[in-house]
């Protein structure tokens, strides 16, 4: 019993060390003439659905929530915004070329109807980017509409 006694209060202690290894809360500036909803120009309803589901991890436009202040839970989602960022940063889309775009656009319908994406993590504290199969098959009609523009 004293042993649980001792590990209990180690654990306690380790939590509260951890909460003082703060995460790096980014939102670099970006030219606003090279986002993808400023290039592409969608209706509102297809730019909210975009934001709500794709900006927090893949644009320098990360709403940091409440809990990106507890540690460890901060880590994991400081280095979901940092991978999202790195394998696309929808507010650099003007970056990219024609091909890229289009290539860009059907990765994103392949993750989506995979289920990849948005993460199944993400969906569980932002119910507003879990996407209808309605919503999904009006967003994949408009990013053909648009890959066939680019």
């Amino acid at each position: 019993m004293k042993f649980l006694r001792i590990l209990f209060i180690l654990l306690i202690a380790a939590f509260v060390v951890f909460q003082f290894i703060g995460i790096e809360k980014t939102n670099p500036e970006f030219e606003p003439s090279m986002d993808f909803i400023v290039m592409e120009n969608p209706p509102e309803e297809i730019a909210q659905m975009i934001r709500s589901a794709c900006y927090d991890c893949h644009s320098n436009e990360t709403i940091w929530p409440w809990y990106s202040n507890i540690a460890p839970v901060s880590w994991k989602l400081e280095e979901h915004v940092i991978d999202g960022r790195d394998n696309l940063n929808l507010n650099m889309w003007g970056e990219f070329d024609v091909e890229d775009r289009a290539y860009v656009i059907e990765e994103m319908i392949e993750e989506m109807e995979e289920g990849e994406m948005p993460i199944p993590g993400y969906l569980i504290t932002h119910s507003d980017a879990k996407l209808t199969a309605e919503q999904q098959a009006k967003l994949f009609k408009w990013f053909r509409s648009i890959q066939k523009m680019n």
